[in-house]
Order: structure tokens, then C-alpha cells, then sequence
């Protein structure tokens, strides 16, 4: 088996086990408390769909712009399989541009609205704007997508310096992709 598929399986298992334990995804379709108010969704809408993104995200060592002599890791983009609570494969979520694909064809990329910290070495929490839907199916309609429960996913800590320009770094991660309609 690869990488990708064990990565999957695991956490199929990981969903399947939180379900069973009434742990696992936050339930935001019924109400958003505890979400920082930044990344909250707008009244009038209800979530349509709840995910769990998992896979890596790329960050590639990098001049810093106008700093010269100064390196950073820069995020050059994620790829991960999004699960129901189930454990169903039903996408995947890519980028730039960030986008969600639906197993059905249908597709949104989006325009983030704002961020809340994560907790220490994940990525932020994230509200998104969808822009209209490519295709028919399950992506059409949303408007927001909300990024939840964030785990990993950030920078390296390895230095990068000028002897590692353009060395790139896979980075593991998972978080709640939500998606909301107007009502």
C-alpha cells in the first residue's frame, strides 16, 4: 500500500472510532459556540456538509521579498482527501487556488475572510467566501467554508537559509472543512 493510502485508512479508523466515542468533528451545523467570532459563519446560513481534510501541505524555502539577505518557508499549497463523519471519501481539497472538489465533478474555490489562531503548531482556524460553483452537485450553493480543528500543518522549524533556497517541505496536517448555504 502507499503512503496516501495508509494515511487515508488511518484515518477512516481515527473517524470511525471518534463517532463511535461521540468524539471526533465539531458540530458547528447545530451551533457555533467556542468558534472565535473572526471565523464564525454569518447568520442565515446552515452548514450542508461536514468534512475532515486530511493530508500535507508544501512550503518551499524562499527569498524574503524586498529583505535582501533574509529567508523565509513559504506555503506553496495543500492536498488532502476530505472525509464525511463516516469515513466516505467524498473529495479533495488543493491548491492555489485553494479548492474543494467534490467526488461528483463539482468544484468551489474561495476568498478567505479572516483567520483565528489554531493552538500551538496548527494552522488557523480559517473563514472562507466561496466563489460560485463549477459544475453540478454538492458544491453548489455553498457559500462559506469554514476551516475547524485544526492539527499541524505549519511552517517547518528546519532554518532556512540560502544554502536551502528552493528546498521543498511536506508538511502533515488535518482539519474540519465546513460548508454552509444560505437559508
Amino acid at each position: 500500500m502507499t503512503t496516501r493510502t495508509l494515511t487515508a485508512l488511518a484515518a477512516a479508523t481515527l473517524l470511525s472510532a471518534c463517532a463511535m466515542s461521540g468524539g471526533g468533528m465539531s458540530t458547528p451545523s447545530s451551533a457555533q459556540t467556542g468558534v472565535p467570532d473572526a471565523v464564525k459563519v454569518p447568520a442565515g446560513h446552515k452548514a450542508v456538509l461536514e468534512t475532515v481534510g486530511v493530508g500535507e501541505i508544501t512550503y518551499e524555502c524562499r527569498a524574503k521579498k524586498d529583505m535582501a539577505g533574509a529567508f523565509e518557508w513559504v506555503f506553496v499549497g495543500p492536498e488532502a482527501r476530505l472525509m464525511d463523519r463516516s469515513g466516505k471519501d467524498v473529495g479533495r481539497y488543493y491548491g492555489p487556488p485553494a479548492t474543494w472538489a467534490s467526488n461528483d465533478g463539482s468544484r468551489i474555490t474561495g476568498v478567505q475572510l479572516a483567520v483565528a489562531p489554531g493552538g500551538e503548531g496548527n494552522i488557523p482556524l480559517q473563514l472562507v467566501k466561496a466563489n460560485p460553483a463549477m459544475g453540478m452537485g454538492a458544491m453548489q450553493g455553498v457559500s462559506h467554508i469554514q476551516r475547524l480543528a485544526t492539527r499541524g500543518g505549519v511552517a517547518p522549524a528546519q532554518a532556512c537559509a540560502i544554502g536551502n533556497v528552493g528546498q521543498k517541505s511536506v508538511v502533515k496536517y488535518q482539519a474540519d472543512y465546513i460548508f454552509w448555504r444560505a437559508v
